[in-house]
């Protein structure tokens, strides 16, 4: 319950109060106090409602005892009055139909005067509740780096005035990109943990596809915003799949398909073809277009390869990756044997954005394996042994190593 009010709570009291800082310390406090009181009291019969009232009780004594504080928080208060009152109609109607204000918190973190890597960085944090190791770790940098960004990003919002609001209808397309990004990394989180002691994190993963649904019913002429969903929805499908009785990682050709959720799967597929119709596609539809002929096929013999390789091509020329291309050459190894998919990940051995990268070592060890190179396998294992942020990837490596 907590992790499902604290967005909502953050949210509510960014917004009244225009300070990220004071919204996160009050949140905090206001949970501390339910910890507190509910296993005596009870817990109420609207418990996010009680956390909001107290959060505010918080925040305001928090501003009477610091006048200086409470001076500079009402300079921000009539920047937002001024900027709702200058708004057009029919941007105020936008904002009032969106089904969630935690929306606003996201298009405020995604605001254009944040350095792009900040953007995601800070609202992962304060939005999808990840810790700062755990959004390092997501963007492969060290803890000490996120903290900074994160810092660096609150302090932006205060002294450039950002105003904590969803932006009008012509700005909302060029804002769109920061957004999808975070949605898609709160997704990836989810999907594949970066720590802790579970493969997935369920709750990222669906608060995720909740948000990108918003989006897309908020944009519906957004061919990015249904290519994210699709991504999404073709991806989660495969959640029950994915782990063994213990918890274990199944590999996608160990899957049993008859747990992945065709239903999912119907309405992503026709996402797909919405995202790609009308234009040059964009990554999330690129993406949504892999991961549909991976859910169409009845197994991996049976699987498409060669179109899976030209897929990856254009998303490469998108938006160029080690992990893209990581990614290419196990497609490649499947439709032109193992050594060749091997010579492609060698020539990345120098990428140093993959040496924290957990799958880039277990892609070398498979296709090590399968040419009979088992030494030099395991000494790829090792390496992914010592990356790997959760028990059951390590647990998995461990046997890996055994055998």
């Amino acid at each position: 319950m907590f992790r499902e009010e604290r967005g909502l709570l953050l949210a509510s009291l960014a917004r009244r109060f225009g300070d990220l800082d004071l919204a996160e310390e009050v949140t905090s406090e206001a949970i501390e106090a339910a910890l507190r009181h509910w296993p005596a009291e009870g817990v109420p019969a609207r418990p996010g409602a009680w956390l909001l009232t107290t959060a505010r009780r918080k925040a305001v004594d928090r501003l009477r005892r610091d006048r200086a504080y409470a001076a500079r928080l009402a300079v921000l208060q009539a920047d937002a009055e001024r900027d709702e009152a200058l708004a057009p109609a029919s941007d105020a109607a936008g904002a009032g139909e969106l089904p969630d204000e935690r929306l606003q918190l996201f298009f405020t973190c995604t605001h254009p005067a944040l350095a792009a890597e900040d953007r995601t960085a800070l609202t992962l944090r304060c939005l999808a509740g990840l810790t700062t190791p755990e959004v390092a770790r997501a963007f492969l940098v060290p803890t000490a780096t996120m903290a900074q960004r994160i810092v660096r990003a609150k302090k932006k919002i205060r002294e450039a005035r950002i105003p904590f609001r969803v932006p009008g209808p012509d700005e909302l397309p060029e804002r769109l990109p920061g957004v999808l990004q975070v949605v898609y990394s709160v997704f990836t989180e989810g999907y594949a943990a970066s720590s802790g002691p579970r493969l997935q994190r369920l709750d990222l993963a669906e608060e995720a596809v909740r948000l990108a649904r918003i989006l897309h019913r908020l944009l519906p002429a957004e061919r990015e915003a249904a290519g994210l969903l699709a991504l999404l929805l073709l991806v989660h499908a495969r959640r029950d799949a994915r782990t063994g009785p213990e918890g274990e990682p199944v590999l996608l050709e160990e899957q049993d398909r008859g747990r992945w959720d065709r239903a999912m799967i119907e309405e992503g597929r026709d996402l797909v073809v919405r995202a790609l119709t009308g234009g040059p596609a964009g990554p999330y539809g690129v993406q949504a277009a892999i991961a549909a002929l991976h859910d169409e096929a009845a197994g991996v013999e049976s699987t498409d390869w060669a179109q899976i390789v030209a897929l990856y091509d254009v998303l490469l020329a998108l938006t160029p990756s080690p992990v893209v291309a990581v990614n290419r050459a196990v497609a490649v190894a499947m439709r032109d044997g193992p050594g060749a998919g091997l010579a492609l990940l060698d020539a990345l051995a120098g990428e140093p954005r993959l040496r924290a990268y957990p799958p880039y070592a277990v892609a070398r060890g498979d296709l090590l394996t399968r040419l009979g190179r088992e030494g030099e396998a395991a000494v790829a294992y090792r390496e992914a042994l010592e990356a790997a942020g959760t028990e059951p990837e390590r647990a998995a490596l461990r046997r890996k190593l055994g055998e």
